[in-house]
């Protein structure tokens, strides 16, 4: 390797010297790979010659791609790299047994393997490696070989049965929790590989799954189920086993209430006015509460709406009741709260804003130091082209 394509120093940050290989596309590997990057790792993102996928995943689009894609890539590097080329794939396979300490990959099943790009063949050659897979169905089993996306994950892992209003069909979370989650085990394994490697020596091959993090999604859901044989169904805003526990329209909104004790509902009672509740035997406990559920949350119903939101949550906050009014993203990201936590942050040398990291380290919250790259902004660190 040549002075020209050494590696670049990473950014200040608690990974800083790491070098990471992201063999990514899509959402759950790119956010890996970013947590990684914001956390100071050296990210050079492998590309096909068209780009991730994600690049056109719009509109919107926001300087050169779409809002996703930005959102996912920030604090990397892009190297386009045709694994199909012989000569672009072993420099590739050299940079990474030179250079690399973690490589992350989510190509459809099979890929890594028929090109000697998966964990067991580079870990031969640099047992130091720490290479993750972020599969669709996980390692092993009928469907390993499947190749998996956000919405069918929250379909096949039970997330869409349990999610949205009884009897109506059932619907996604909006947010791409499996894709993300996915991501977060990937980063979890790899700093758990990266400490075991300090006493070691020695690398490890991660495997995380989209199916497995839906699963661990609604494990708590299905140890209901594990525990009585019934299924919870669709709750709405609801939880099963919890009550009063839920979102109720307002005269003006939609506010939710978490009156998840005895102690809770007692103070509920007193601020919807409704005193008698605290010695009805349909609500003495939490069991009498589900038991009865229907009719206490048609009360419920009935009362809220004569009032607005902001006149509910300072009642309920007046006693004690946790509440929130179910805020819209712009809401949301006005919020004072959200501007004194610094969530919301600047990308430099662009317009572009993101949210951050959901973490601090004494205090202060990982900065973005760069923007997410352009297609193919930095090949030259890794594929040698002939010139003609």
């Amino acid at each position: 390797m040549t002075e020209q394509n050494a590696v670049p120093h990473s950014a200040p940050g608690p990974f800083s010297g790491l070098v990471v290989i992201e063999l990514g596309h899509s959402v759950a590997a790119p956010f890996a790979g970013q947590i990684l990057g914001e956390l100071g790792a050296n990210v050079i993102k492998i590309e096909k010659a068209d780009g991730d996928d994600a690049r056109k995943w719009g509109p919107p689009f926001w300087e050169g791609a779409s809002a996703f894609f930005q959102a996912l890539n920030r604090n990397k590097k892009s190297v386009v790299c045709e694994l199909r080329e012989p000569q672009q794939l072993n420099d590739l396979k050299q940079f990474i047994i030179e250079h690399a300490d973690v490589v992350i990959q989510n190509l459809r099943p099979g890929h890594v393997l028929q090109l000697g790009l998966d964990g067991d063949s580079l870990l031969a050659q640099k047992p130091s490696l720490i290479y993750c897979n972020l599969g669709a169905f996980g390692r092993v089993g009928p469907l390993k070989d499947r190749p998996g996306y956000d919405p069918l994950m929250q379909a096949f892992g039970g997330i869409m049965s349990t999610t949205g209003e009884p009897g109506r069909p059932s619907v996604r979370v909006g947010a791409s929790i499996v894709d993300m989650g996915t991501g977060m085990w990937g980063v979890i394994g790899i700093l758990t590989a990266l400490h075991e490697k300090h006493t070691t020596g020695r690398g490890r091959v991660v495997d995380v799954s989209l199916f497995e993090t839906a699963t661990c999604w609604v494990s708590l859901l299905a140890s209901q189920y594990l525990a009585s044989g019934k299924l919870a169904g669709k709750q709405g805003s609801g939880a099963p086993g919890i009550v009063p526990y839920k979102a109720y329209a307002t005269r003006d909104g939609e506010v939710v209430v978490a009156a998840g004790s005895d102690a809770l509902f007692k103070a509920l009672a007193g601020a919807l006015e409704r005193p008698e509740w605290r010695d009805d035997p349909r609500f003495a406990d939490n069991p009498a509460r589900v038991a009865h559920q229907q009719e206490l949350y048609g009360m419920i119903d009935a009362l809220m709406t004569e009032h607005t939101t902001d006149t509910w949550i300072a009642r309920l906050e007046a006693v004690g009741v946790p509440c929130s009014a179910v805020n819209d993203l712009a809401q949301m990201i006005a919020h004072p709260q959200t501007q004194a936590l610094g969530l919301v942050q600047d990308v430099p040398g662009t317009a572009m804003r993101f949210i951050g990291l959901p973490l601090s380290f004494d205090g202060q919250r990982p900065q973005p130091v760069c923007a997410p790259p352009k297609l193919g902004e930095h090949d030259a660190l890794i594929i040698h082209r002939k010139h003609s």
